[in-house]
């Protein structure tokens, strides 16, 4: 006999209820979780040939690319962390020495500024010579800046870290996740779900080497161009450029920047080399190998990158730079592929 229809609907909400609570538990580690799988998908290749290497031992196939994981990802994070240490204690000294003394007399090239030249000369103004003011002033957004930026960027390391042991799951039990997330697609999307998951990993992989490869391969070279002008802090400068790579204009407001600093500092030979180094160099990376590794996966309207940025760091934090275009890169691929196939079939007839 068939079951009553209030069973039924029981049988419904306790699924329900029983989903929505699973979606609560694991709503802390969302972030980690789909970075694991976007990681574990985009070097799966690369477990399969070291799996092959060392005997078809899965388990210890799995450890390795977990430790390679770590020694990649968090590696880079803990060299720039412990090369800051010098840096920081300057960093201290500088700040006590503006809270009595001020900042010194504003550039007169500031002045000269078209329309909002003589405003932000006259406000540094204020400050000049004058600690207790800009600390007064100052302090306190500065204060919470750094707080948030801080708190921002130790969430995001947490993250990262997590994804990477979750890294170790995904290679262990990837093959079995793989045929029941194909199934589940087949039940909802029919004959196309192979398809679907194709370009959708096509995609991930595509938008990760691009943008995660290129983020890396423009901040090595940011870092190593700064340390060559003997620019300070030039590590953490890379690791600048490196999250500011995700949008165009961000890594030249970095090597500028520190070329403007070099000619403030008296030294136009070294400001034009950092200027020739970012612009040949770390520019070039972004605007020839980037295009080129994505369009293999998926081509990008800017937008779509932009917006992504913004909102994967509104959403998923510092990780999200790097998160939120990749989510948003694989929905406008499918949604393509969509509206591609229904106005196919819809101009068919037969």
């Amino acid at each position: 006999m068939e079951s009553p229809r209030s069973d039924r609907i029981l049988a419904v909400l306790a699924l329900t209820l029983l989903a929505a609570g699973c979606v609560l538990v694991l709503w802390p580690f969302l972030t980690a979780l789909i970075w694991a799988a976007i990681l574990a998908s985009t070097s799966w290749p690369v477990f399969l040939r070291l799996n092959r290497w060392v005997g078809n031992r899965r388990i210890l196939t799995a450890a390795l690319m977990t430790v390679l994981g770590t020694v990649a990802l968090l590696g880079p994070i803990v060299a720039v962390a412990l090369a800051q240490a010098d840096n920081v204690a300057e960093l201290g000294r500088a700040a006590s020495a503006l809270s009595k003394e001020g900042l010194p007399d504003a550039p007169s090239w500031l002045e000269k500024l078209p329309l909002v030249g003589p405003t932000l000369h006259s406000y540094w103004q204020q400050f000049a010579h004058n600690g207790q003011r800009l600390i007064g002033e100052l302090g306190k957004p500065a204060q919470a800046a750094a707080l948030s930026g801080g708190r921002m960027l130790g969430q995001g390391v947490l993250d990262m870290a997590l994804a990477v042991f979750l890294t170790f799951f995904f290679f262990l039990h990837g093959e079995t996740l793989n045929n029941r997330l194909r199934i589940a697609m087949e039940r909802l999307t029919g004959a196309r779900a192979i398809y679907l998951l194709d370009i959708a990993h096509g995609t991930v992989s595509g938008v990760i080497y691009g943008v995660l490869g290129t983020a890396l391969a423009q901040g090595v070279l940011a870092a190593i161009g700064f340390a060559i002008a003997g620019v300070p802090g030039a590590a953490l400068l890379g690791a600048v450029t490196f999250f500011l790579s995700v949008v165009p204009i961000g890594p030249p407001l970095v090597w500028g920047g520190a070329a403007i600093w070099l000619f403030q500092q008296g030294q136009p030979g070294w400001a034009v080399f950092v200027l020739a180094w970012g612009f040949f160099l770390v520019s070039t990376v972004d605007n020839v190998i980037k295009p080129f590794i994505i369009s293999r996966g998926a081509s990008l309207p800017f937008a779509i990158v932009f917006l992504g940025v913004l909102g994967g760091v509104l959403a998923f934090g510092v990780i999200g730079a790097f998160l939120g275009p990749t989510l948003l890169a694989v929905g406008y691929r499918l949604l393509l592929e969509w509206t591609t196939l229904d106005a196919a079939s819809s101009a068919d007839p037969g």
